[in-house]
């Protein structure tokens, strides 16, 4: 063989396309930075998945268990878990029993909580007190426009959900930093250091009602507005969900408008590839799964996140209705036949921090999708690994669908690291590999993708699913 034949280079998805392919990939493109727009919380995440999914026929899997729909192949279903997290199915030619094909990702995503009871007030300032939620850089936090997303439950039980911040007519908020001229201190501690958890206080309102000389005037006026405006009084904080995040929309970024910058692309960006990948699936011979999932970045625990049983026991439901009769062996077989793309995001290669990098094993922006052998920390600590078998497959069907894709690893072996939710699966027996889109900046307030990798995304988890 000749010397080119024998070496690799990994191609650069922009030169692959045409300009009508193009045109395709930008149009994608403008959709998904609409969905951020409306999804900055798991459950309005869940919210316009959900409308995505009616408008393109799926129903509630409630008809299905109360016999008002009769399952078939062709079917397609959705099934909520407590408005944070969501399945999608459509249903195949083969019996559940023989395997599925699942694309999963999460909806969460860093960001600050507000605490139970947050509001206060101190120098005539009204701040409300925050405890960050996943891994964030603190200072990152600070001096960035920030809106309220949330739901609260008032006394009388009535649900109501707020934001407030992203409109042009809304005021936005902040969490202040410490003028340079009186930083001394603050620039001797490490980055870490410099700002702590416990300053992420969001900065309010500075006007009081009442007696000039009465106590806690700015707070009262707060709260005097919150009534008012939603009817809440300062116990509803109590019960309530609260989200802090960066307010604005998802921008194009560069000259060439060939990037998106946003908050949250780690992970709404695979989500959403996989939501429109689950909906522009026709009929099938495997069944096909789109799993959004809540609580990844603080380990996936809880009855929302990728550690539940949720996804069995809606699987179970399913192979009742499919069989007639439930056996637990149908569902063990049903997982354990099951190949799988966790769709989470990686760390895409930026020479500014190369140093971080190991750079012949990293992704870089303008690739496609990025496939991930293994996570972990340091020695493959809590990853999963997949077999060269799996690997091999996956890697055959993108060549053969003409999908433009690479291999990364996140970074240097002793730098850090990061999991996803692919090793929960594999611990169930299934077949799975980490499958996403490169970022720069993960985890910061606005981080940035490149459109050409979303777009090879999306086409590589439709082809997965349509097998």
């Amino acid at each position: 063989m000749e010397q080119d034949q024998l070496k690799h280079t990994f191609k650069n998805a922009w030169d692959t396309m045409d300009e009508h392919e193009i045109e395709k990939c930008f149009a994608f493109s403008e959709d998904y930075k609409q969905f951020l727009d409306f999804s900055k919380t798991e459950r309005e995440s869940v919210r316009e998945i959900v409308r995505l999914a009616e408008a393109a026929g799926y129903e509630s899997i409630d008809l299905f268990i109360d016999g008002k729909k009769t399952l078939t192949k062709g079917s397609r279903i959705y099934a909520i878990n407590r408005d944070k997290a969501v399945l999608l199915f459509n249903i195949g030619d083969k019996p559940i029993k023989a395997g599925v094909h699942i694309v999963g990702a999460h909806i969460d995503a860093p960001r600050l909580d507000l605490k139970p009871f947050p509001l206060y007030e101190d120098a005539e300032m009204a701040f409300l007190k925050t405890h960050y939620y996943g891994g964030i850089k603190k200072y990152q936090w600070t001096t960035t426009p920030l809106a309220i997303h949330g739901v609260v439950f008032t006394k009388d039980g009535e649900k109501r959900d707020i934001v407030i911040g992203e409109s042009d007519e809304d005021p936005i908020f902040a969490i202040t930093d410490l003028l340079i001229h009186l930083a001394k201190d603050q620039q001797t501690k490490t980055l870490a250091e410099g700002v702590q958890g416990e300053k992420l206080n969001v900065l309010i309102g500075n006007r009081g009602i009442g007696d000039k000389d009465a106590k806690d005037r700015i707070k009262a006026n707060m709260l005097k507005l919150l009534n008012e405006k939603y009817g809440i009084t300062e116990q509803d904080f109590i019960t309530a969900e609260f989200e802090i995040v960066p307010a604005g929309k998802a921008r194009d970024m560069g000259l060439d408008r060939s990037m998106i910058s946003a908050y949250a692309h780690d992970d709404r960006v695979c989500s959403y590839a996989g939501v429109a990948a689950m909906l522009a699936l026709g009929e099938v011979e495997t069944t096909a799964v789109g799993m959004f999932m809540d609580k990844e970045e603080v380990g996936s625990q809880g009855n929302t996140g990728s550690e539940s049983r949720y996804f069995e026991n809606i699987l179970a439901e399913l192979i009742l209705l499919q069989e007639g009769q439930y056996n637990d062996l149908y569902l063990r077989r049903a997982i354990s036949n099951s190949k799988v793309l966790s769709g989470d995001v990686g760390a895409a290669f930026d020479p500014n921090y190369a140093s971080a990098y190991e750079k012949s094993n990293s992704a870089m922006m303008g690739r496609g999708v990025q496939l991930a052998k293994y996570t972990g920390a340091r020695g493959k600590y809590s990853c999963n690994d997949a077999n060269a078998e799996f690997l091999s497959e996956v890697a055959r069907l993108f060549d053969d669908a003409s999908i433009v894709w690479q291999i990364g690893e996140l970074g240097k072996v002793d730098q850090g690291g990061g999991g996803t939710i692919a090793y929960i699966l594999a611990n169930a027996n299934a077949e799975v590999i980490d499958c996403g889109v490169p970022v720069i900046s993960m985890h910061a307030p606005y981080e940035v993708i490149s459109k050409a990798d979303l777009y090879m995304t999306y086409k590589a988890y439709h082809a997965f699913l349509n097998r």
